[in-house]
C-alpha cells in the first residue's frame, strides 16, 4: 500500500476557527471534516466538468439526431474527405 500524500495549507485564524466549529458541530476531528468536504468538492467539480445534464426534450431531441441523422451537405463531405486526407498523411 502506498504511503498516504500530505497536503498542508495556510488559511486565516478567523477560517481555521469555522473550520474546526464546523468539525466539532459533527463531531468529526479537523482532519477528518477536511478531507470529507475536500472529497466531495473535488467530485462536485469533477461532475460539474464531465456530466451534461439535459433536459428531457433535450434527450429527446438527443437520440432523434443520433436515430435519424440529417443528411450530409455538401460542406460537410467536403470536411469529412479534408479530415480523412490529413489523418491519412499524418
Amino acid at each position: 500500500m502506498p504511503a498516504p500524500a500530505r497536503l498542508e495549507a495556510r488559511i486565516s485564524t478567523e477560517l481555521h476557527a469555522t473550520l474546526k466549529r464546523a468539525a466539532d458541530l459533527q463531531n468529526r476531528t479537523l482532519t477528518d471534516f477536511v478531507i470529507a468536504a475536500v472529497q466531495e468538492a473535488a467530485h462536485r467539480a469533477i461532475q460539474s466538468a464531465e456530466v451534461i445534464a439535459l433536459t428531457r426534450a433535450d434527450q429527446v431531441r438527443f437520440a432523434d439526431a443520433l436515430l435519424n441523422p440529417r443528411p450530409r451537405t455538401p460542406a460537410l463531405k467536403r470536411a469529412f474527405a479534408r479530415h480523412r486526407k490529413r489523418v491519412a498523411a499524418g
